[in-house]
């Protein structure tokens, strides 16, 4: 008899292709059933005001889990989060996540139902937002970090990295063009222009699908730009998980809570034009948003993790020693 065969990790593209086809294997059988809705129901209030202060509220979806990694799992395990690299990352992403609303918020969103949240304005340009909106964001993008460390650092740490620093010290250049990825984000706008102006209903056909445009470019930029050495570091088992965890509760919160009771909307020239009527109109956009949030989290902890552990300077890492 022959001994048993012995399965060796895959290589990272594979796992990141792995992970492409595990989306797959979701969203398009989920696409041809809500496909297949042609009359949706719509929702109708019974009251001026059905769900008092329900965008405040719903942001435990996002509070309760972090103060749970944070407060009793990581303790628990005796675990040691790259502290420097954890930092560094919120201090990078939170603010891009502000910009979007400090930016682009007066030309995609709009707050039709104020009783859902504590009626206190933030800035942004154009006109206020509701000051939910940037605890939104600063809490999204610490939970997207702090699953993802928990998960690559004990519940799927056996797919990570076995010599963190020794393989980080081996990176010449974090700098490093992935022609793939900008590929890809060219190919995606293209493709979403091209529906929204043909494909799209005539309603839907004017302005630009400016919120997928930003998506793409914020989710793939990382990608573009540090790929080739992020893929490598990346704990892809870890991402996978904490990229379904993040759509299940994105999708819960949106689909069946924000957008049928107003706590907030999106201005139609600047989608695609393709939304699902089955989730109360709620546009493709929306699947997208934690998809590239979670994907540009975990590129960006990984380059600046490596960076940190290589214990160089950033100047000679980002582009290389010149003296070689």
């Amino acid at each position: 008899m022959s001994a048993p065969r012995s399965h060796g990790l895959p290589s990272p593209t594979v796992c990141a292709g792995i992970v492409i086809a595990m989306l797959a294997m979701i969203i398009i059988p989920a696409a041809i059933t809500l496909h297949s809705v042609h009359s949706p129901v719509t929702l109708v209030p019974t009251s001026p005001n059905p769900t008092p202060h329900g965008y405040t509220w719903s942001l435990l979806l996002f509070i309760v889990p972090s103060a749970f990694i944070a407060g009793w799992f990581l303790p628990s395990e005796g675990l040691h989060i790259p502290q420097r690299a954890f930092r560094w990352t919120l201090i990078i992403l939170v603010p891009l996540g502000f910009l979007l609303d400090f930016v682009f918020a007066q030309w995609f969103f709009c707050y039709p139902n104020s009783g859902a949240t504590l009626g206190i304005p933030a800035i942004a340009l154009g006109r206020p937002v509701p000051i939910e909106e940037y605890v939104f964001y600063l809490t999204g993008f610490l939970t997207v970090l702090l699953l993802y460390v928990w998960l690559g650092e004990f519940w799927l740490a056996a797919y990570s990295v076995p010599d963190y620093p020794a393989e980080a010290r081996k990176t010449l250049r974090l700098l490093q063009f992935h022609r793939t990825s900008l590929i890809l984000a060219v190919l995606l706008i293209a493709g979403a222009w091209i529906y929204k102006k043909h494909f799209a209903i005539s309603a839907d056909q004017a302005g630009f699908p400016g919120y997928f445009t930003v998506l793409v470019v914020g989710g793939l930029l990382p990608s573009v730009s540090f790929f080739p050495v992020a893929r490598r570091f990346i704990n892809w088992r870890a991402l996978s998980l904490t990229l379904f965890f993040m759509l299940l509760i994105s999708l819960l919160w949106e689909a069946t809570l924000a957008v049928p009771y107003n706590w907030w909307n999106f201005q139609h020239h600047q989608m695609i034009g393709l939304f699902i009527g089955a989730w109360a109109g709620l546009p493709i956009e929306e699947i997208c948003v934690w998809i590239a949030v979670t994907y540009a989290t975990a590129i960006v902890f990984e380059v600046v993790k490596v960076g940190i552990a290589s214990e160089r300077s950033w100047r000679e890492l980002m582009l290389g020693d010149r003296s070689r």
